[in-house]
């Protein structure tokens, strides 16, 4: 489990907490570590953009960020390459999946966007671990589609470095990054490596 400093409503679970897509026992388990409801608000991730406001537990259709004004609810997205973005706000909270296809529709600035017009404008954010640009080998539609986060794989290959796009729609917000690559890292699931149908969770729940 990683808590970034700073963020105590925030944590990104790695392979060692199990599969929080799949098995309720894993996703139970991770609730009583972090002293949440083992009941969160999730969404059926379409790497699009669409934001929704969740007052209440389960899964609230098609879209790739959702945010909270509850207490005592958790939000989540579920993620096993593409980045997991968590935003804290005074009285919300909200978290997206941001790969490449959510990055270039906006699903971040747009998940900013609704948690301001909610009158909850974040103020944090921090990125968890995703597949790094040592990694990430792409062709050139895809460096096309965001192309200030273009950058070459460690064996000197077109690729784009995820973190980066985020971190250019970040701008004003303080902001704190894993840094971690989940395929050449230890201890987290990678669809790209292995195509794991296993997924850790982002998670965020007002403190």
């Amino acid at each position: 489990m990683i808590r970034p400093p700073g963020f105590p409503g925030v944590a990104f679970s790695t392979a060692s907490d199990g599969d929080l897509r799949g098995n309720a026992f894993d996703r139970a388990s991770v609730s009583v570590r972090l002293g949440v409801d083992e009941d969160w608000a999730t969404v059926t991730q379409v790497h699009g953009s669409t934001v929704v406001l969740a007052s209440a537990a389960g899964d609230h259709g098609q879209a790739d960020a959702i945010f909270t004004t509850e207490r005592g609810l958790p939000v989540a997205v579920l993620t096993a390459d593409c980045l997991g973005v968590a935003l804290i706000a005074e009285g919300a909270v909200g978290v997206a999946h941001a790969g490449w296809r959510g990055i270039a529709a906006g699903v971040v600035p747009t998940l900013i966007e609704a948690m301001r017009e909610a009158g909850r404008p974040p103020v944090g954010a921090a990125i968890g671990p995703g597949i790094g640009p040592c990694c990430y080998e792409v062709g050139p539609e895809v460096v096309a589609e965001i192309p200030q986060s273009a950058a070459t794989t460690a064996w000197d290959t077109e690729s784009v470095d995820l973190v980066r796009a985020v971190r250019t729609q970040l701008e004003g917000l303080e902001v704190w990054e894993s840094g971690e690559c989940t395929l050449c890292s230890e201890g987290f699931h990678s669809h790209r490596r292995n195509r794991t149908p296993e997924r850790m969770a982002t998670i965020a729940w007002i403190t």
